[in-house]
């Protein structure tokens, strides 16, 4: 680490000063929606930009595949990256966001209070059996389609993987139906990892736990990484954050263990997918543990990839498309068989890194993400080009925060919670591709407020503060985390353990299953 430190030019250290001022400008205000999602996309940067120099052996590789100045220009657009999110991300939340001007977190109030809340739990339950109604019907399309081999569709691990949703790596046709249905598949399956964390009706929690059963293989035993992250660290986050009882050295202690088992997981599937399917490697050899010490992490690299893009820009090998691929990432929706020469996405640049077409249709061997900054360096160059990633990322910091502050509306915990996830793997491109999930979630919520008001509202009931005395003779204070109002728990099963005594020294009586309000 010491070598590389030596080496780093002065703008890497001025990335690390905004990093710093970013995350300390973004804890002071957590409670203002704005602060988390901040902290994920600095999180993010840090990640896959200056973990890269450390993690990728920065004085042996970096240092001898570029010049100093490509090196240090890369830095500088990091920074330049940077300071744009810092002062754009505010200005777009404060824009739009204006219609909740005096409320707080929903997120950091549920760290406090825990999610045994009734509007909470209440949505939790309808999440859950609209995810079952629709998983149902994707299994009975795969059970058609399938037949005998459908138990290879929800345990691959027994043999082999098997898929009812074939498409190749562009498009052809109505492709787009296949594609849809991974993704609402990915989608119900985050959700019941969600569910299955954060419920308190026993039945509810004890059959999300049996789909989570039932689903997660079918991602886990791909090959595709970013999903396995998807499915897999909401659920992880919600049960550490929002449930887990205990302080934040046992949460930490806990978050490690899985950050290892992950890690394991993640090790096992880099080196085998390569030349062997992921169910094969691990029937015949089984999880190795000991055969991980020398693997590498592939793909971590974002601030390689951003120095070769400059690279490609000087020597006149990759041209700046002006927001051609910012277009292809826009009309990727539009079925192939409307549009059939539909632009492609970033296999031009996987040509230019030295990778070769397959086939007639311009697929590739191998697609290379570029990062999130250097997706703008190739949209708009190296000045205009980071500024469009960081307006960008704000714009989705702020459709964040507004999720967070309408936190008890219909869907919007477990969607928040997708979303902060999402956000690292955005880092690797801001890509459709890899919202999909989140955008099929927010426009069906869209959906039941616009055509089902009256069922939105139902299932968003909160619970109203008018009504509700402090067991004190002092004059009750406005609660200040409105327009939700939290409970705190007594009994032992919650996230805080709180009792509050009136004059008798006995603890107040609650009708709402041991609750009682403050």
């Amino acid at each position: 680490m010491l070598e590389t430190i030596l080496v780093l030019p002065i703008s890497f250290w001025v990335v690390i000063a905004l990093l710093i001022a970013g995350s300390i400008w973004s804890f002071q205000r957590m409670n203002t929606g704005l602060g988390l999602p901040m902290m994920a996309v600095l999180g993010t940067a840090t990640a896959w930009y200056v973990g890269d120099a450390f993690y990728n052996d920065y004085p042996h590789n970096h240092v001898k595949l570029f010049t100093a100045d490509t090196l240090s220009g890369a830095w500088w657009q990091v920074a330049w990256f940077l300071t744009v999110l810092l002062t754009a991300a505010p200005l777009i939340h404060q824009r739009m966001n204006h219609p909740n001007p005096n409320q707080r977190s929903g997120a950091m109030a549920l760290f406090k209070h825990g999610v045994d809340q009734p509007a909470i739990q209440k949505q939790l339950n309808a999440l859950f059996w609209g995810c079952a109604l629709i998983w149902s019907a994707l299994f009975l399309i795969a059970l058609v389609i399938l037949k005998s081999e459908i138990i290879y569709f929800l345990f691959p691990f027994l043999g082999y993987q098997m898929s009812p949703w074939q498409h190749g790596q562009i498009g052809a046709g109505f492709d787009c139906f296949s594609i849809l249905a991974v993704d609402m598949q990915l989608l119900i399956t985050i959700m019941f990892g969600v569910v299955a964390a954060l419920a308190i009706d026993r039945r509810v929690r004890r059959l999300a736990v049996i789909l989570v059963v039932l689903t997660w293989p079918f991602f886990l035993f791909d090959r595709t990484r970013n999903s396995m992250l998807a499915i897999v660290v909401p659920a992880i986050l919600c049960w550490v954050f929002l449930r887990l009882r205990g302080g934040m050295w046992k949460k930490g202690m806990v978050l490690l263990v899985c950050f290892l088992m992950v890690n394991i997981w993640m090790k096992f599937v880099i080196a085998n997918r390569s030349h062997t399917s992921i169910t094969a490697a691990f029937t015949q050899k089984g999880l190795n543990i000991s055969g991980q010490k020398h693997v590498h992490n592939e793909g971590l690299n974002m601030f390689e990839e951003l120095c070769w893009i400059s690279t490609f820009i000087d020597n006149g090998t990759y041209h700046v498309n002006w927001g051609a691929r910012y277009f292809a990432e826009l009309v990727n929706p539009i079925p192939r068989g409307l549009w059939h020469n539909k632009p492609l996405i970033g296999l031009d640049y996987a040509i230019a890194r030295g990778h070769h077409t397959i086939n007639a249709s311009g697929a590739v061997d191998t697609t290379i993400a570029t990062g999130f900054i250097g997706q703008g360096v190739v949209n708009f160059g190296r000045l205009l080009g980071p500024m469009a990633a960081a307006i960008l990322m704000s714009l989705w910091v702020a459709w964040l925060a507004r999720l967070d502050l309408n936190i008890n509306g219909l869907g919007r915990l477990p969607l928040y919670s997708l979303g902060l996830i999402l956000t690292f793997n955005l880092g690797r491109d801001i890509t459709l591709i890899t919202l999909y999930p989140f955008v099929f979630g927010a426009v069906i919520i869209w959906a039941l407020e616009h055509y089902y008001p009256q069922l939105a509202r139902n299932i968003s009931t909160n619970i109203t503060t008018s009504s509700i005395k402090r067991p004190s003779s002092s004059s009750p204070r406005p609660v200040a985390l409105a327009p939700v109002t939290f409970v705190s728990r007594t009994h032992m099963g919650g996230f805080v353990k709180k009792r509050f005594r009136g004059r008798s020294g006995t603890a107040p009586a609650s009708s709402t299953g041991g609750q009682s309000a403050v």
